[in-house]
């Protein structure tokens, strides 16, 4: 596929920009910036775009929207560039469509994936894990195409069908016992991979917020109401009220989604806080609202440390800075402190790995330039000579590390460098 030549002009820029200011951070710099675009965008045979997440030959809807987000606001300057969001979107639009509890979807249809115990299945569907997530994804790229480019030709039919399929898909799942019928189950797999209960997971009460199955990591919610999922879903259904309001001339789904937000946002601070003896009020990573916490912190976006980045709050904001005091501790059960670096992992791969995505997020949501030049220091010392962010990587030892071609690491790292110094 030809790339267009603005990413390619971009990407000499901030080689030269890093070079000058960052200089160990240079060789990464250009190919982690054009890893996606080169690797992982596929032109198909209707004009649709086809994004893999890299090493896995499917579409999941929450990695394609981060690995396009830096490329977003080159889009004014570039038809080209348009010409490739405009097709994912629609891409975006089918699978959500076609089914909202579905987390990754083949190109074509075909039987090459997860064959698991479900209410739906479909040839298109690689995985369907039901994540909140996947969903709000998909509204914050078109919101980040659209006020880049001004272009209201993406605003068709299914889009305006998708955002009504989102915004129903949440006011179901906010009491899920009663209206949803989704259930997963997979076996001879990890625990995480299967929900528990017959499929339909743990019992919860009804709080406002909107029920996840899984999380971004694609790991099971042990308490359903996932507190960062629900942060990026007020965030969403307030873009989603703007548009259909806006574009769509649509008041009655724009006023759902004003509400919904609303609703979630006073769940989150309802049910989701916690008074911690040591950071004070936190937020909690899941909750069930029938009194139980998961006190803990997960590298994957969105996580509470990418609440200012997802536009939820600010980053001074008290209960944020709370939180992040105890997630960037050891009281957070899945912060790793090594000899060769300290920051975030996830349960997903397990003790001792932290996460190249948690150290570029905390980059991006700090404000302290110590804290910045450390972990832009231990992003030079763990790409294992290869220039390029991996998933995860052994506190100890960088040549330890999980997925050579990760591309959502890549262009977040490279959105982070993009933002330095500006």
């Amino acid at each position: 596929m030809k790339i267009p030549q603005i990413l390619l002009d971009y990407a000499d820029k901030l080689e030269e920009r890093t070079k000058a200011n960052y200089p160990d951070l240079a060789p990464l710099a250009k190919q982690c910036y054009l890893n996606t675009i080169e690797t992982t965008v596929k032109k198909c045979d209707n004009g649709d775009y086809f994004v893999i997440t890299g090493d896995i030959p499917a579409l999941w809807l929450r990695d394609s929207s981060a690995q396009l987000r830096p490329y977003a606001k080159h889009c004014k300057n570039s038809e080209e560039l348009c010409d490739i969001f405009r097709g994912v979107i629609r891409r975006h639009a089918f699978y959500v469509n076609l089914d909202p509890y579905s987390n990754a979807f083949n190109e074509v249809m075909h039987d090459e994936s997860h064959q698991d115990d479900t209410d739906f299945s479909s040839p298109y569907i690689w995985e369907r894990k039901y994540e909140v997530d996947s969903l709000c994804a998909s509204i914050f790229l078109l919101s980040d195409y659209f006020e880049a480019s001004g272009d209201l030709s993406v605003f068709t039919d299914d889009v305006h069908k998708m955002l009504i399929t989102i915004t129903d898909t949440f006011i179901k799942e906010q009491d899920h016992e009663k209206n949803s019928s989704y259930y997963f189950r997979r076996t001879d797999c990890p625990e995480t991979d299967t929900m528990p209960c017959n499929g339909k997971g743990n019992p919860v009460a009804v709080t406002g917020m909107t029920w996840s199955g899984f999380r971004p990591s694609d790991d099971r919610c042990k308490y359903n109401y996932l507190i960062p999922a629900n942060m990026m879903c007020v965030v969403a259904m307030n873009k989603a009220s703007h548009i259909l309001e806006e574009v769509f001339n649509d008041s009655v789904n724009a006023e759902k989604c004003s509400i919904l937000a609303s609703e979630v946002n006073k769940g989150i601070n309802d049910y989701g806080t916690y008074n911690h003896p040591v950071f004070g009020k936190i937020y909690a990573y899941e909750t069930d609202g029938l009194g139980n916490f998961l006190l803990m912190d997960d590298a994957n976006s969105p996580s509470l440390l990418s609440a200012p980045y997802l536009g939820y709050c600010n980053v001074n904001d008290e209960i944020y800075q709370n939180t992040r005091r105890f997630i960037l501790s050891e009281e957070n059960p899945y912060y790793f402190k090594g000899t060769a670096a300290k920051g975030i992992g996830s349960p997903h791969t397990g003790k001792d790995k932290i996460w190249h995505i948690s150290l570029t997020m905390q980059i991006l949501t700090s404000t302290d330039k110590d804290e910045i030049a450390a972990c832009l220091k231990m992003l030079s010392e763990t790409h294992a000579e290869t220039n390029f962010m991996h998933e995860s990587f052994n506190k100890d030892d960088p040549s330890d590390f999980t997925r050579t071609w990760f591309a959502w690491a890549n262009s977040l790292f490279a959105q982070m460098l993009s933002t330095l110094d500006n």
